[in-house]
């Protein structure tokens, strides 16, 4: 798990969050309302969803997280964060001690912890079916 995790006001602009990723080196941000968690930014959602569409980089972050947030609990094994990723399909898992956020866990870091290459091709090979349909299922050339 890697704590502190970034964080970002819902009212933050998505330049600001962008910057926010590039000058914390992270591919991700939690968006907060009053101090609480409620979705999560991803350097992807900002490519297709924000650039791709135009949308202005002034913009709050609030509607653009992903909603609701999927989160582990602090107190769970590595086997049950993993289900949890491939059950909702997700990359980033928040992990939570009570209403506090208290780090979170990506793929990679399940991987590295599990010790076993093919469980950890499994798992990203599901969760990327669901992230990049489009990657797996286009019909190439003709």
């Amino acid at each position: 798990m890697t704590h502190p995790v970034v964080t970002a006001d819902a009212g933050a602009s998505l330049r600001e969050v962008a910057e926010l990723m590039r000058d914390r080196n992270v591919g991700s941000v939690v968006v907060c309302e009053s101090g609480r968690p409620v979705g999560l930014v991803t350097d992807r959602d900002l490519a297709i969803a924000v650039v791709a569409d135009g949308i202005d980089a002034g913009s709050a972050v609030g509607p653009y997280a992903t909603r609701p947030l999927i989160a582990a609990r602090v107190e769970m094994d590595l086997e049950e964060a993993a289900a949890l990723m491939v059950e909702h399909r997700i990359r980033r898992l928040p992990v939570m001690d009570g209403h506090e956020l208290a780090g979170i866990v990506t793929i990679d870091d399940v991987a590295v912890r599990a010790g076993d290459l093919n469980l950890a091709q499994q798992m990203t090979a599901e969760v990327a079916k669901v992230a990049l349909p489009e990657f797996y299922f286009h019909q190439r050339g003709g």
